[in-house]
Order: C-alpha cells, then sequence, then structure tokens
C-alpha cells in the first residue's frame, strides 16, 4: 500500500457541523486536515505545527478571523482563505488587506472550496529541499528505511505488523505533523479491499503497540509524541 500524503490544511471555524463536514471532505480528497474551534485553538496549533494553508471563517466569536488573518499574516507566510456569511465587495477587499490569499462567501459548494485550495497552492513555491529527504530516518537507536519500509534496533530487525507498518508510511510522509485519529483512520481503510476496516477506538491500541518497539520509554514517548488537541505526530531526529 503507498500512502500519498497531501497538503495539511487548517480549519478555524466556530461551527463543529461545518468544521466536521469539512474536515472529512478535505480528506477524502487526499488532504491531512485538522480543526479549531476558535482563534485561540488555531493560535496554539500554530505555535507547534506547520500547516500549508488555513482555511479561516470571518465571523467567530471572540477574536474573529480578519483579527487572527492579521495576526497570522504578521508572522507566518501560509497561504488563508477566508470564508463568510457577507459576500459583498468592501468585505472581500478588508479581507484581503487583512493578508488573505482568498476569500469565499458562504454558502459555497464544497467543489468551488477545493478548486480554490489547490489553485492558491498550485501558486506556492516548491520546496527546494523535495529532492533531499532522506532514505533513512533516525529514532534515537531505530533507524527506518522510507523505500524499503523496513525497521531496524543495530543490526536486528525490527518486525511490524501490517498496521504498524501502514502507520509508519503515514507518519514517515509527514514527519513533524499531527495526524488526527480520524485522519489516521481514513488513510489506513483508503487502500483496504475488504477486510475488517479500521476503527478510530483501534488507533490508540496501534499507537501504543508501536510506542512499545520505537520509544525507549513508550509512556513518555520521545519520537511517536501526542499533539494535545492534534493527534499524533512523529518527530524523528
Amino acid at each position: 500500500m503507498t500512502v500519498d500524503i497531501g497538503a495539511h490544511l487548517l480549519i478555524v471555524d466556530d461551527d463543529e457541523r461545518i468544521r466536521g463536514l469539512l474536515q472529512k471532505f478535505l480528506i477524502r480528497h487526499g488532504f491531512m486536515a485538522t480543526v479549531a474551534r476558535d482563534a485561540g485553538q488555531a493560535r496554539r496549533l500554530l505555535m507547534g505545527l506547520s500547516f500549508d494553508l488555513i482555511v479561516l471563517d470571518v465571523m467567530m466569536p471572540g477574536e474573529d478571523g480578519l483579527s487572527l488573518c492579521r495576526a497570522i499574516r504578521d508572522s507566518h507566510a501560509t497561504p488563508i482563505l477566508l470564508l463568510t456569511a457577507r459576500g459583498e465587495t468592501g468585505d472581500r477587499i478588508t479581507g484581503l488587506e487583512a493578508g488573505a490569499d482568498d476569500y469565499l462567501a458562504k454558502p459555497f459548494e464544497p467543489k468551488e472550496l477545493l478548486l480554490r485550495i489547490n489553485a492558491i497552492l498550485r501558486r506556492m513555491p516548491k520546496p527546494a529541499a523535495e529532492a533531499e529527504v532522506p532514505q533513512v530516518l533516525h529514532l534515537g537507536p531505530i533507524r527506518y528505511d522510507l523505500e524499503r519500509g523496513e525497521m531496524w534496533r543495530g543490526a536486528d530487525p525490527v518486525r511490524l505488523t501490517a498496521t504498524e507498518a501502514a502507520l509508519m508510511r503515514i507518519f514517515t510522509g509527514g514527519p513533524h505533523k499531527a495526524f488526527s485519529r480520524g485522519d489516521l483512520v481514513t488513510l489506513l481503510n483508503r487502500d483496504k479491499i475488504g477486510g475488517e476496516q479500521v476503527q478510530e477506538r483501534a488507533v490508540d491500541v496501534q499507537i501504543t503497540r508501536l510506542r512499545r518497539k520505537i520509544e525507549t520509554n513508550p509512556k513518555q514517548p520521545r519520537y511517536l509524541q501526542t499533539v494535545r488537541g492534534a493527534g499524533y505526530m512523529l518527530a524523528p531526529d
């Protein structure tokens, strides 16, 4: 199974239903999607994680999307797509002046959102170091061969179950990026043909088993970390 990891998006919206629908829709189209319920949670996620694009609702209680957009633009070059129920020309100009890359009025067709996201991402420069990605990741005494999908501790191979091997392919496809349980369930099940589907409640069990194989102290993980409010992240040396 080859897992194709797409861009990592942050969805910021105070409406739980919209957050959930957008997250599922974007994951279905190959993206990683992390959600935040308000500006405060978005700020905390941005402190520890890197995103390729932010989908940001303008009308939120507390700090609104325009204020957050300005703050993000002061310290991040991450592209921002604003969502708002107000689609007048003046509102769009205000959003663009705040630093947004694009502006989409609600209600909108999910397909239009997808097209706009892809258009923004195509305009972004490709990472210069893309060709320099290491073929072996080091996790303390553990090394993982990305091309072969093999794990070693010194000269000894570390046996991985099929699900553990699939998790490693997912995590090594996006090191230092957090994957929610929903992300992992979707990616684990995406290429399954028949057989039992992985359930969200089983992800924690699989993570615990994988930690036993790569961590010196599984109860205090150094390499396969839990990111509060976001999910799990692989942090190689």
